[in-house]
Protein backbone atom coordinates (compact mmCIF):
# COMPACT_ATOMS: atom_id res chain seq x y z
CA UNK A 1 0.00 0.00 0.00
CA UNK A 2 2.81 2.42 0.82
CA UNK A 3 4.59 1.61 -2.44
CA UNK A 4 1.41 2.20 -4.42
CA UNK A 5 0.93 5.51 -2.62
CA UNK A 6 4.50 6.61 -3.38
CA UNK A 7 3.97 5.96 -7.09
CA UNK A 8 0.67 7.86 -6.86
CA UNK A 9 2.53 10.78 -5.32
CA UNK A 10 5.64 10.97 -7.50
CA UNK A 11 3.83 10.25 -10.78
CA UNK A 12 0.19 11.28 -10.44
CA UNK A 13 0.43 14.19 -8.00
CA UNK A 14 3.77 15.69 -9.06
CA UNK A 15 5.08 14.68 -12.48
CA UNK A 16 1.84 14.23 -14.43
CA UNK A 17 -0.12 16.95 -12.62
CA UNK A 18 1.91 19.60 -14.46
CA UNK A 19 -0.25 19.40 -17.58
CA UNK A 20 -3.51 19.55 -15.64
CA UNK A 21 -2.65 22.69 -13.66
CA UNK A 22 -0.70 24.37 -16.47
CA UNK A 23 -3.50 26.64 -17.81
CA UNK A 24 -4.05 28.23 -14.38
CA UNK A 25 -0.29 28.54 -13.80
CA UNK A 26 0.05 30.30 -17.13
CA UNK A 27 -2.71 32.75 -16.26
CA UNK A 28 -1.11 33.72 -12.93
CA UNK A 29 2.61 33.61 -13.77
CA UNK A 30 2.51 34.58 -17.44
CA UNK A 31 4.16 31.37 -18.57
CA UNK A 32 4.27 31.24 -22.37
CA UNK A 33 3.53 28.23 -24.57
CA UNK A 34 7.15 27.86 -25.65
CA UNK A 35 8.36 28.03 -22.05
CA UNK A 36 5.77 25.47 -20.99
CA UNK A 37 7.02 23.10 -23.70
CA UNK A 38 10.62 23.62 -22.63
CA UNK A 39 9.69 22.78 -19.03
CA UNK A 40 8.00 19.58 -20.19
CA UNK A 41 11.07 18.58 -22.18
CA UNK A 42 13.39 19.38 -19.29
CA UNK A 43 11.23 17.35 -16.91
CA UNK A 44 11.52 14.34 -19.22
CA UNK A 45 15.31 14.65 -19.27
CA UNK A 46 15.50 14.86 -15.47
CA UNK A 47 13.11 11.92 -15.13
CA UNK A 48 15.41 9.86 -17.34
CA UNK A 49 18.41 10.96 -15.28
CA UNK A 50 16.69 9.77 -12.10
CA UNK A 51 15.78 6.45 -13.69
CA UNK A 52 19.33 6.06 -14.98
CA UNK A 53 20.65 6.52 -11.45
CA UNK A 54 18.16 3.89 -10.35
CA UNK A 55 19.46 1.59 -13.10
CA UNK A 56 22.87 1.49 -11.44
CA UNK A 57 21.97 1.92 -7.76
CA UNK A 58 18.57 0.34 -7.04
CA UNK A 59 19.77 -3.19 -6.31
CA UNK A 60 22.17 -2.02 -3.58
CA UNK A 61 20.67 1.27 -2.37
CA UNK A 62 16.89 0.87 -2.69
CA UNK A 63 16.01 2.65 0.55
CA UNK A 64 18.31 5.58 -0.22
CA UNK A 65 16.61 5.96 -3.61
CA UNK A 66 13.19 5.97 -1.91
CA UNK A 67 14.36 8.85 0.27
CA UNK A 68 15.75 10.64 -2.77
CA UNK A 69 12.52 10.13 -4.71
CA UNK A 70 10.42 11.57 -1.88
CA UNK A 71 12.68 14.56 -1.27
CA UNK A 72 13.04 15.58 -4.91
CA UNK A 73 9.31 15.24 -5.59
CA UNK A 74 8.32 17.07 -2.40
CA UNK A 75 10.86 19.87 -2.82
CA UNK A 76 9.72 20.28 -6.41
CA UNK A 77 6.07 20.49 -5.35
CA UNK A 78 6.78 22.93 -2.50
CA UNK A 79 8.86 25.06 -4.88
CA UNK A 80 6.08 25.17 -7.48
CA UNK A 81 3.58 26.14 -4.78
CA UNK A 82 5.73 29.08 -3.66
CA UNK A 83 7.05 30.13 -7.08
CA UNK A 84 6.91 33.91 -7.60
CA UNK A 85 7.62 33.69 -11.33
CA UNK A 86 7.39 31.36 -14.30
CA UNK A 87 11.14 30.79 -14.30
CA UNK A 88 11.18 29.63 -10.67
CA UNK A 89 8.11 27.48 -11.23
CA UNK A 90 9.74 25.83 -14.24
CA UNK A 91 12.96 25.08 -12.37
CA UNK A 92 11.11 23.28 -9.55
CA UNK A 93 8.79 21.49 -11.99
CA UNK A 94 11.81 20.08 -13.80
CA UNK A 95 13.58 19.09 -10.58
CA UNK A 96 10.48 17.43 -9.13
CA UNK A 97 10.25 14.98 -12.04
CA UNK A 98 13.37 13.21 -10.78
CA UNK A 99 11.26 11.74 -7.98
CA UNK A 100 9.26 9.53 -10.35
CA UNK A 101 12.41 8.38 -12.13
CA UNK A 102 14.00 7.34 -8.84
CA UNK A 103 10.86 5.76 -7.40
CA UNK A 104 10.15 3.04 -9.98
CA UNK A 105 13.45 1.09 -9.87
CA UNK A 106 13.70 1.64 -6.12
CA UNK A 107 10.29 0.10 -5.50
CA UNK A 108 11.03 -2.89 -7.72
CA UNK A 109 14.12 -3.55 -5.59
CA UNK A 110 12.20 -3.06 -2.32
CA UNK A 111 9.50 -5.52 -3.34
CA UNK A 112 12.06 -8.07 -4.49
CA UNK A 113 14.01 -8.05 -1.24
CA UNK A 114 10.98 -8.33 1.09
CA UNK A 115 9.88 -11.95 1.73
CA UNK A 116 6.16 -11.13 1.58
CA UNK A 117 6.34 -9.66 -1.93
CA UNK A 118 9.42 -11.20 -3.58
CA UNK A 119 7.59 -13.98 -5.40
CA UNK A 120 4.42 -12.04 -6.20
CA UNK A 121 4.25 -10.47 -9.69
CA UNK A 122 0.84 -9.14 -8.60
CA UNK A 123 2.54 -6.98 -5.95
CA UNK A 124 4.68 -5.33 -8.63
CA UNK A 125 1.62 -4.72 -10.79
CA UNK A 126 -0.36 -3.18 -7.93
CA UNK A 127 2.45 -0.84 -6.90
CA UNK A 128 3.06 0.22 -10.50
CA UNK A 129 -0.66 0.98 -10.84
CA UNK A 130 -0.33 3.73 -8.24
CA UNK A 131 -0.24 6.26 -11.07
CA UNK A 132 -4.00 5.76 -11.44
CA UNK A 133 -5.05 6.78 -7.92
CA UNK A 134 -2.60 9.67 -8.19
CA UNK A 135 -4.29 10.93 -11.35
CA UNK A 136 -7.72 10.58 -9.76
CA UNK A 137 -6.65 12.52 -6.66
CA UNK A 138 -5.08 15.20 -8.84
CA UNK A 139 -8.24 15.57 -10.89
CA UNK A 140 -10.39 15.82 -7.77
CA UNK A 141 -8.03 18.43 -6.32
CA UNK A 142 -8.37 20.39 -9.55
CA UNK A 143 -12.17 20.28 -9.39
CA UNK A 144 -12.17 21.34 -5.73
CA UNK A 145 -9.34 23.87 -5.57
CA UNK A 146 -8.76 25.52 -8.95
CA UNK A 147 -7.79 28.24 -9.56
CA UNK A 148 -5.90 27.78 -6.24
CA UNK A 149 -3.26 25.52 -7.78
CA UNK A 150 -0.67 26.43 -5.14
CA UNK A 151 -2.56 24.63 -2.37
CA UNK A 152 -2.80 21.54 -4.57
CA UNK A 153 1.00 21.39 -4.85
CA UNK A 154 1.40 21.78 -1.06
CA UNK A 155 -0.96 18.85 -0.51
CA UNK A 156 1.03 16.79 -3.03
CA UNK A 157 4.32 17.55 -1.25
CA UNK A 158 3.04 16.64 2.21
CA UNK A 159 1.42 13.45 0.94
CA UNK A 160 4.68 12.39 -0.74
CA UNK A 161 6.72 12.78 2.43
CA UNK A 162 4.19 10.95 4.60
CA UNK A 163 3.84 7.88 2.37
CA UNK A 164 7.61 7.65 1.87
CA UNK A 165 8.08 7.59 5.64
CA UNK A 166 5.51 4.81 5.96
CA UNK A 167 7.25 2.82 3.23
CA UNK A 168 10.65 3.08 4.91
CA UNK A 169 9.19 1.88 8.21
CA UNK A 170 7.37 -1.01 6.50
CA UNK A 171 10.45 -2.15 4.53
CA UNK A 172 11.71 -5.44 6.02
CA UNK A 173 14.54 -6.81 3.83
CA UNK A 174 15.23 -10.52 4.01
CA UNK A 175 18.62 -10.95 5.67
CA UNK A 176 18.96 -14.35 4.03
CA UNK A 177 18.43 -12.96 0.52
CA UNK A 178 21.30 -13.40 -1.97
CA UNK A 179 23.62 -10.40 -2.43
CA UNK A 180 22.75 -7.81 -5.06
CA UNK A 181 24.12 -8.35 -8.54
CA UNK A 182 26.86 -6.20 -10.09
CA UNK A 183 25.72 -2.77 -11.25
CA UNK A 184 26.45 -3.09 -14.98
CA UNK A 185 24.73 -6.04 -16.71
CA UNK A 186 26.62 -8.07 -19.32
CA UNK A 187 26.19 -7.59 -23.06
CA UNK A 188 23.96 -10.67 -23.26
CA UNK A 189 21.49 -8.98 -20.92
CA UNK A 190 21.09 -6.01 -23.27
CA UNK A 191 20.81 -8.35 -26.25
CA UNK A 192 18.02 -10.28 -24.52
CA UNK A 193 16.11 -7.00 -24.09
CA UNK A 194 16.13 -6.06 -27.79
CA UNK A 195 12.47 -6.73 -28.40
CA UNK A 196 11.15 -5.36 -25.14
CA UNK A 197 13.14 -2.14 -25.67
CA UNK A 198 11.63 -1.77 -29.13
CA UNK A 199 8.16 -2.37 -27.70
CA UNK A 200 8.67 0.22 -24.94
CA UNK A 201 9.92 2.84 -27.40
CA UNK A 202 6.98 2.33 -29.76
CA UNK A 203 4.40 2.50 -26.98
CA UNK A 204 5.99 5.66 -25.65
CA UNK A 205 5.74 7.25 -29.10
CA UNK A 206 2.17 6.12 -29.66
CA UNK A 207 0.85 7.13 -26.23
CA UNK A 208 2.25 10.67 -26.43
CA UNK A 209 -0.77 11.96 -28.37
CA UNK A 210 -3.24 11.31 -25.56
CA UNK A 211 -0.87 12.26 -22.73
CA UNK A 212 0.07 15.60 -24.29
CA UNK A 213 -2.86 16.59 -26.50
CA UNK A 214 -5.82 14.50 -25.33
CA UNK A 215 -7.34 17.25 -23.21
CA UNK A 216 -6.73 19.78 -25.99
CA UNK A 217 -8.51 17.50 -28.47
CA UNK A 218 -11.56 17.38 -26.22
CA UNK A 219 -11.61 21.14 -25.69
CA UNK A 220 -11.20 21.78 -29.42
CA UNK A 221 -14.13 19.47 -30.03
CA UNK A 222 -16.37 21.54 -27.77
CA UNK A 223 -15.95 19.81 -24.41
CA UNK A 224 -16.02 22.22 -21.48
CA UNK A 225 -13.44 22.56 -18.73
CA UNK A 226 -15.37 20.27 -16.41
CA UNK A 227 -15.59 17.49 -19.00
CA UNK A 228 -11.90 17.76 -19.86
CA UNK A 229 -10.91 17.52 -16.19
CA UNK A 230 -13.37 14.65 -15.75
CA UNK A 231 -11.58 12.90 -18.62
CA UNK A 232 -8.37 13.19 -16.60
CA UNK A 233 -10.11 11.62 -13.61
CA UNK A 234 -11.49 8.89 -15.87
CA UNK A 235 -7.99 8.19 -17.18
CA UNK A 236 -6.83 7.82 -13.59
CA UNK A 237 -9.77 5.57 -12.76
CA UNK A 238 -8.82 3.31 -15.65
CA UNK A 239 -5.25 3.20 -14.40
CA UNK A 240 -6.49 2.32 -10.92
CA UNK A 241 -8.49 -0.59 -12.36
CA UNK A 242 -5.14 -2.27 -13.05
CA UNK A 243 -5.13 -3.22 -9.37
CA UNK A 244 -8.36 -5.17 -9.85
CA UNK A 245 -7.10 -6.95 -12.98
CA UNK A 246 -3.61 -7.66 -11.61
CA UNK A 247 -4.21 -11.33 -10.92
CA UNK A 248 -5.84 -11.92 -14.31
CA UNK A 249 -3.00 -10.14 -16.11
CA UNK A 250 -0.41 -12.09 -14.14
CA UNK A 251 -1.94 -15.32 -15.40
CA UNK A 252 -1.55 -14.14 -19.01
CA UNK A 253 2.23 -13.79 -18.78
CA UNK A 254 4.27 -10.70 -19.70
CA UNK A 255 4.24 -11.05 -23.49
CA UNK A 256 0.56 -11.84 -23.90
CA UNK A 257 -0.19 -9.15 -21.32
CA UNK A 258 1.86 -6.67 -23.32
CA UNK A 259 0.00 -7.45 -26.54
CA UNK A 260 -3.37 -6.99 -24.79
CA UNK A 261 -2.45 -3.72 -23.10
CA UNK A 262 -0.60 -2.05 -25.98
CA UNK A 263 -3.50 -3.02 -28.24
CA UNK A 264 -5.90 -1.38 -25.79
CA UNK A 265 -3.85 1.84 -25.91
CA UNK A 266 -4.05 1.79 -29.72
CA UNK A 267 -7.82 1.24 -29.80
CA UNK A 268 -8.49 3.87 -27.12
CA UNK A 269 -6.36 6.48 -28.93
CA UNK A 270 -8.29 5.91 -32.15
CA UNK A 271 -11.63 5.86 -30.32
CA UNK A 272 -10.96 9.25 -28.77
CA UNK A 273 -10.93 10.69 -32.29
CA UNK A 274 -14.20 9.02 -33.18
CA UNK A 275 -16.16 10.05 -30.08
CA UNK A 276 -14.99 13.54 -29.00
CA UNK A 277 -18.54 14.95 -29.24
CA UNK A 278 -19.88 12.38 -26.78
CA UNK A 279 -18.74 13.08 -23.24
CA UNK A 280 -19.65 9.59 -22.02
CA UNK A 281 -17.82 7.77 -24.81
CA UNK A 282 -14.82 10.07 -24.44
CA UNK A 283 -14.62 9.24 -20.74
CA UNK A 284 -14.81 5.52 -21.55
CA UNK A 285 -12.01 5.89 -24.11
CA UNK A 286 -9.85 7.74 -21.57
CA UNK A 287 -10.48 5.06 -18.95
CA UNK A 288 -9.50 2.34 -21.43
CA UNK A 289 -6.34 4.27 -22.32
CA UNK A 290 -5.42 4.68 -18.65
CA UNK A 291 -5.86 0.97 -17.97
CA UNK A 292 -3.97 -0.07 -21.09
CA UNK A 293 -0.99 2.22 -20.54
CA UNK A 294 -0.56 1.51 -16.82
CA UNK A 295 -1.03 -2.23 -17.26
CA UNK A 296 1.49 -2.12 -20.11
CA UNK A 297 4.14 -0.59 -17.86
CA UNK A 298 3.44 -3.38 -15.39
CA UNK A 299 3.93 -5.88 -18.22
CA UNK A 300 7.31 -4.29 -18.92
CA UNK A 301 8.37 -4.95 -15.33
CA UNK A 302 7.20 -8.56 -15.57
CA UNK A 303 8.92 -8.95 -18.95
CA UNK A 304 12.35 -7.83 -17.77
CA UNK A 305 11.95 -9.90 -14.57
CA UNK A 306 11.21 -12.92 -16.75
CA UNK A 307 14.43 -12.33 -18.70
CA UNK A 308 16.64 -11.88 -15.62
CA UNK A 309 14.92 -11.76 -12.20
CA UNK A 310 18.01 -10.60 -10.31
CA UNK A 311 18.34 -7.49 -12.47
CA UNK A 312 14.66 -6.54 -12.61
CA UNK A 313 15.28 -3.10 -11.00
CA UNK A 314 17.88 -2.24 -13.65
CA UNK A 315 15.62 -3.56 -16.38
CA UNK A 316 12.69 -1.51 -15.09
CA UNK A 317 14.77 1.68 -15.08
CA UNK A 318 16.06 1.03 -18.61
CA UNK A 319 12.59 0.30 -19.99
CA UNK A 320 10.98 3.29 -18.31
CA UNK A 321 13.73 5.54 -19.68
CA UNK A 322 13.08 4.12 -23.13
CA UNK A 323 9.33 4.69 -22.79
CA UNK A 324 9.89 8.29 -21.70
CA UNK A 325 12.25 8.93 -24.61
CA UNK A 326 9.58 7.50 -26.90
CA UNK A 327 7.04 9.89 -25.41
CA UNK A 328 9.35 12.83 -26.05
CA UNK A 329 9.77 11.73 -29.67
CA UNK A 330 6.06 11.11 -30.09
CA UNK A 331 5.09 14.45 -28.57
CA UNK A 332 7.34 16.27 -31.02
CA UNK A 333 6.03 14.31 -33.98
CA UNK A 334 2.35 14.73 -33.08
CA UNK A 335 2.90 18.42 -32.34
CA UNK A 336 4.39 18.87 -35.80
CA UNK A 337 1.64 16.88 -37.51
CA UNK A 338 -1.38 18.55 -35.91
CA UNK A 339 -1.00 21.93 -37.71
CA UNK A 340 -0.55 20.10 -41.03
CA UNK A 341 -3.07 17.24 -40.96
CA UNK A 342 -5.25 18.07 -37.94
CA UNK A 343 -5.94 16.28 -34.67
CA UNK A 344 -7.82 13.22 -36.05
CA UNK A 345 -5.11 12.10 -38.49
CA UNK A 346 -2.33 12.77 -35.99
CA UNK A 347 -4.12 10.72 -33.32
CA UNK A 348 -4.83 7.88 -35.74
CA UNK A 349 -1.15 7.83 -36.67
CA UNK A 350 -0.25 7.59 -32.98
CA UNK A 351 -2.74 4.72 -32.60
CA UNK A 352 -1.00 2.83 -35.43
CA UNK A 353 2.35 3.25 -33.69
CA UNK A 354 0.86 1.86 -30.47
CA UNK A 355 -0.53 -1.08 -32.43
CA UNK A 356 2.94 -1.70 -33.87
CA UNK A 357 4.25 -1.94 -30.30
CA UNK A 358 2.48 -5.31 -29.97
CA UNK A 359 4.66 -6.90 -32.66
CA UNK A 360 7.86 -7.41 -30.59
CA UNK A 361 5.87 -9.55 -28.14
CA UNK A 362 5.12 -12.15 -30.80
CA UNK A 363 8.48 -13.87 -30.45
CA UNK A 364 9.87 -14.81 -27.06
CA UNK A 365 13.31 -13.64 -25.96
CA UNK A 366 15.47 -16.26 -24.35
CA UNK A 367 16.40 -15.60 -20.75
CA UNK A 368 19.94 -14.47 -20.02
CA UNK A 369 22.29 -17.39 -19.52
CA UNK A 370 23.56 -17.40 -15.96
CA UNK A 371 27.12 -18.37 -15.13
CA UNK A 372 27.74 -21.47 -13.11
CA UNK A 373 27.00 -20.95 -9.44
CA UNK A 374 24.69 -18.00 -10.08
CA UNK A 375 21.83 -17.66 -7.64
CA UNK A 376 19.52 -16.20 -10.30
CA UNK A 377 16.92 -18.56 -11.69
Amino acid sequence: MAGTALVAATYGLVRLAYGLFLPDVQDELGLGVAAAGAISGGASVVYCAGALLGFFAAARHARLLVVGAALTAAIGAFGMAAAPSGEVFGAFAIAGSAGAGLASPALVAVLQRNPSTRRSPRAQTIVNAGTGPGLVITGLLALLLLPNWRLAWVIAAVFTLVVAGILIVADRPDSAAPPARQSLPPRSWFAAHRRVLAAALLLGCGSAAVWNYGRTLLVQSGAGATVSVAAWVSLGAGSTAVIVTARWMGDRGPRAGWAITAGTVAVASAALVAVPNSALLALIACAAFGWGYTAATGALIAWTADIDPARAPSGTALLFITTTLGQAMGAGAVGALIPVVGYPIAFLGAALVSAAATVPAVRTNRAVRQPAGSCAR
